[in-house]
């Protein structure tokens, strides 16, 4: 059985239909009379963005080749910087060097044992001068409290008194120290008190 408000219902669908088939069409029709215009532009506007492509990876690589460039010559100075520094060191240490070859070529019998303590304190002496202007710094901490950042304890001795606790005793091994950056602890004896 048809119902009158069926047949309104889909002649109204239809007509919806029918407007929208025909507002596709129209599109379709705007979009192929402007597609020429785009596809006469398209290969300006795809060279262009080739070029611009292009400029980019040269700048790119221009800019790789810089850093890398940069990276060696950086490198090359720091090892070149170092080796001056190193130079300067030896170049100190060269007096020192001199007066313990002199000492090592003495002639043993004519030389007494006093002398040769004395020889050898010398040079000590010297190189430690050398070494000081270059920043080291010996460690002896004698009578000086216990300081785990700088010392190294070996062992212990028993302390007289309860403010000798934790005092070192005895140095086995001197310390040093190179600008503030710590070359090796000094090996000590820290006295304990027990009591």
């Amino acid at each position: 059985m048809d119902y009158p408000n069926d047949r309104i219902g889909d002649e109204a669908f239809a007509r919806e239909e029918r407007a929208d088939a025909e507002r596709r069409r129209a599109a379709d029709d705007e979009g192929a009379a402007a597609t020429p215009a785009v596809e006469q532009g398209a290969p300006d506007a795809g060279a262009d963005l080739r070029r611009q492509l292009d400029e980019q990876r040269e700048r790119y690589l221009r800019l790789a080749a810089e850093y890398d460039n940069f990276r060696k010559r950086s490198a090359r100075e720091r090892h070149e910087a170092g080796a001056r520094a190193q130079a300067d060191l030896v170049k100190q240490l060269l007096d020192a060097l001199d007066d313990l070859a002199r000492f090592a070529h003495v002639d043993p019998a004519s030389v007494d044992a006093g002398t040769v303590v004395q020889g050898a304190e010398m040079v000590e002496k010297k190189l430690l001068k050398a070494l000081a202007a270059a920043g080291l710094e010996v460690i002896n901490p004698v009578d000086q409290t216990f300081d785990p950042a700088l010392h190294e304890a070996v062992s212990t001795e028993p302390a007289l008194a309860e403010e000798d606790d934790h005092v070192i005793a005895r140095v086995f091994q001197q310390g040093y120290r190179f600008n503030g950056q710590l070359l090796r602890p000094a090996r000590v004896a820290v006295k304990q008190w027990n009591g």
